[in-house]
């Protein structure tokens, strides 16, 4: 379309198509299959493609009352973990039609100053992760359509939740560690008040219990590697018999964990055997390379989003958890002789 030209219409799209503009809003709108034909519709899409035809969206939205915006918030942007959901939800979003705006919440300061609060009225809904709870409250999401990621489904906010099989991928280490020979463990666990960790502490728990003569220890810190290599490296030069190994709730949490492992002079897994859970980039930049629990990001951000829109129609969403894998590498093994 040549500069300071009139922008095309639906209209000019009907006249190159030899079609009615009727016809031209249900090819475009995908609403096509039944009523027209295969070969109109690819007509309709050609014209389109040659004016150069953009719907007008925002006169869509004002008619239908929607903006086909959501917006997805999360705790923080410091793993790629968070990345790889907005990855999955954004895919899901963008073949429907929507748009997913990124809030991460604030570490460390609580409740921001909501963002939103002129734009309201501009969001269709909120997927948002239980870790981000505080956020939440603070753009007042909850008054908007609602899925919760990683949140008790019997406690949810949210009029559906997403949950990665998180009791199974701790089952998982759990009887891997425990074929192993392993009896004593340590629980290094991630400082954050979140039902996923109290998930993973419980079900850890429960897994070693029903195991005669295993003892678990539990050492918290927060998500950063200097923290973890703090309270690994107390924990296990704290008296009595040290633990073999070493359960994290998180790869970074891991990583700290391998420090606190080689300044006690501690030989990963000779000595020490250490797994995590999330199997990020940093799994396997470790030496040895850390056997984790692999959880996808991507599909979670795509469930999140299929709930969301399953909720706008007032459909049921897609039940059950999502899948989850133990990856074991070099970081496990036999117990050495004491």
């Amino acid at each position: 379309m040549a500069a300071g030209s009139p922008r095309p219409t639906s209209r000019d799209v009907a006249q190159a198509a030899g079609v009615s503009q009727a016809a031209v809003s249900l090819v475009l709108g995908d609403k096509w299959r039944g009523r027209v034909s295969e070969r109109t519709a690819e007509r309709v899409r050609e014209a389109a493609r040659d004016l150069g035809y953009r719907p007008n969206l925002a006169a869509r939205n004002l008619r239908l009352g929607s903006t086909r915006t959501v917006l997805l918030v999360v705790p923080a942007l410091t793993t790629e973990f968070f990345a790889g959901v907005y990855t999955g939800a954004a895919r899901v979003a963008a073949h429907h039609g929507f748009g997913v705006l990124l809030y991460p919440s604030p570490e460390g300061i609580g409740p921001a100053r909501n963002p939103f609060a002129s734009a309201q009225a501009a969001l269709d809904g909120v997927i948002a992760s239980s870790m981000a709870a505080d956020a939440l409250t603070a753009i007042r999401g909850d008054q908007l359509p609602l899925v919760m990621l990683d949140s008790d489904p019997a406690g949810s906010a949210g009029s559906a939740t997403v949950n990665l099989d998180i009791r199974d991928g701790v089952r998982q280490v759990a009887e891997h560690l425990l074929a192993l020979g392993h009896r004593r463990f340590l629980h290094l666990a991630a400082d954050i008040p979140s039902w996923t960790f109290d998930i993973r502490a419980r079900e850890l728990a429960e897994c070693l219990a029903a195991v005669p003569g295993t003892e678990l220890r539990t050492a918290s810190a927060p998500i950063s590697i200097d923290d973890a290599r703090a309270a690994a490296e107390t924990a296990l030069s704290a008296p009595g018999p040290r633990p073999t190994a070493l359960v994290c709730d998180d790869d970074k949490l891991a990583a700290g964990a391998y420090k606190a492992a080689r300044r006690l002079g501690l030989r990963i897994p000779d000595d020490l055997s250490v797994t995590g859970l999330d199997d990020l980039a940093l799994a396997t930049a470790l030496d040895p390379e850390l056997t984790t629990v692999r959880l996808d990001a991507e599909l979670f951000g795509e469930r999140g989003m299929q709930a969301l829109l399953a909720v706008l129609e007032s459909r049921a969403p897609t039940p059950g958890d999502i899948p989850v894998t133990l990856v074991v590498r070099g970081s496990t093994a036999r117990p050495g002789t004491p």
